[in-house]
């Protein structure tokens, strides 16, 4: 039988999980396992005594009693609930079903896909430039604060691509683009707020997916504040769904 390709539900959940996990193995290997019907991210081995980060569950279309059951069970420390709704499920029944089970309700984001079909064409002050050389890179981590791209990425093949907006030889904005079997996975996207408002952002967004669509990828992923959505959107992307974050009251 043919496979049947995932729904963009689906397949956002996969981008997810291995995007967020890519970013988070910048320090130390953070990895994903599936436990029954649903997936825990988590540090791998450590060889020192340093404390693990904790865990994440994500969960999507699972009874919240089972998820509070292997979380609670199988977690090794601290953990928080990623659950994704679809976006026609009313999020207001979950989010009171998991509070029934002690936890407490932390934030939401839309969960966004663009399908890379089409995308605008967007002006906008600065210049937009994706990393190709450690003097770039290097500008990029100073000007993050953190370390965005290390030096194996800027390789042919690598898995991540880093872009960066400039003015006047400043660095004012900044987003990368993560590279997974689904689709690709956004990430670490920032405007200085001074220099907000001027179509930095979607400039840099519409130059990373024509380059998602260029490497091949038929799929963009992201997760957004509320009031960013209305930017994404802007550009052609739509939302298939919610992230709703849970912790375990105390």
């Amino acid at each position: 039988m043919p496979r049947v390709a995932p729904s963009p539900l689906a397949a956002a959940i996969d981008v997810f999980v291995a995007g967020f996990c890519f970013t988070r193995s910048f320090t130390h290997p953070y990895e994903p396992a599936r436990i029954g019907p649903i997936r825990v991210l988590r540090d791998g081995p450590r060889q020192t005594k340093t404390p693990p980060r904790r865990d994440e569950w994500v969960a999507s279309q699972t009874a919240p009693t089972t998820v509070d059951q292997l979380a609670r069970q199988h977690s090794k420390g601290r953990f928080c609930l990623s659950i994704i709704t679809g976006d026609n499920t009313p999020n207001a029944g979950v989010i009171a079903a998991y509070k029934a089970l002690r936890y407490r309700y932390a934030s939401s984001e839309p969960v966004m896909v663009h399908t890379l079909q089409r995308i605008p064409r967007i002006t906008s002050p600065a210049t937009i430039r994706r990393v190709t050389t450690p003097a770039e890179a290097d500008r990029v981590n100073q000007a993050a604060g953190q370390r965005q791209i290390f030096p194996e990425h800027l390789e042919s093949g690598s898995r991540l691509r880093q872009y960066f907006a400039e003015i006047d030889g400043e660095i004012v904005g900044m987003v990368r683009s993560i590279s997974c079997a689904q689709g690709n996975w956004c990430s670490n996207m920032f405007v200085q707020p001074e220099h907000r408002r001027k179509h930095i952002g979607s400039a840099l967004l519409a130059s990373m997916l024509r380059d998602d669509r260029a490497h091949g990828a038929k799929l963009a992923v992201l997760t957004a504040s509320h009031a960013g959505a209305k930017l994404y959107a802007s550009l052609g992307y739509e939302q298939v769904g919610t992230l709703l974050l849970f912790t375990p009251q105390r």
